[in-house]
């Protein structure tokens, strides 16, 4: 089972390659970017579409890191809640099988 999902993700790997390889080699166009305050130099459009992907992706990663410090904070509580519940359950019992005569 294991070495079929490895095939599986290489197949894969392989696809995004191959996509990725025809995309750079379909845009060759150079242009500049004119960003309304700077003008960038003269890039191949592929790189300027890559480019942005890579910015958008980081900039959604720094959005969703305040969601998931949020989310990762409430888990640790509630682990160590459980945690605590635990103890006490554990306590309980051990505390009732003393009180039998």
């Amino acid at each position: 089972m294991r070495w079929l999902k490895g095939l599986i993700l290489a197949i894969i790997l392989l696809a995004v390659l191959l996509v990725g390889i025809l995309f750079a080699v379909n845009n060759q166009q150079t242009l500049p970017l004119n960003l309304i305050w700077i003008e960038l130099p003269a890039a191949s459009l592929s790189v300027w579409l890559l480019a942005s992907l890579a910015m958008g992706v980081l900039m959604g990663m720094l959005a969703m890191s305040g969601v998931y410090l949020r989310l990762r904070t409430l888990l640790t509580r509630a682990q160590r809640h459980n945690q605590q519940q635990r103890k006490e359950l554990d306590r309980l019992r051990v505390q009732e099988l003393k009180e039998l005569p």
